[in-house]
């Protein structure tokens, strides 16, 4: 399983803070689970976020993907309706 971590601080673009596959992969969704953090399930853009490195802002052409995940996080959340 590959898995990426995204952090948001409504400054800049959300930044990836968290990638790994397989036991890593899994142990980052484990965690995200443990900390109630929505997680969407969403291979094609995994895939384009791992290509970022850690730390860095996500580039513009992944923008709208992730604010569709954004999105869907804060109606999970009830911040959105």
């Amino acid at each position: 399983m590959l898995a990426v971590a995204l952090h948001y601080d409504r400054k800049g673009a959300p930044r990836v803070v968290a990638k790994g596959r397989g036991t890593v992969g899994d142990k980052i969704v484990a965690v995200a689970r443990e900390h109630g953090v929505p997680i969407e399930d969403n291979e094609v853009l995994a895939g384009a976020l791992a290509n970022v490195e850690l730390g860095d802002e996500i580039p513009a052409e992944l923008y709208k993907a992730v604010a569709e995940v954004l999105i869907f996080v804060m109606r999970l959340s009830g911040r959105l309706r």
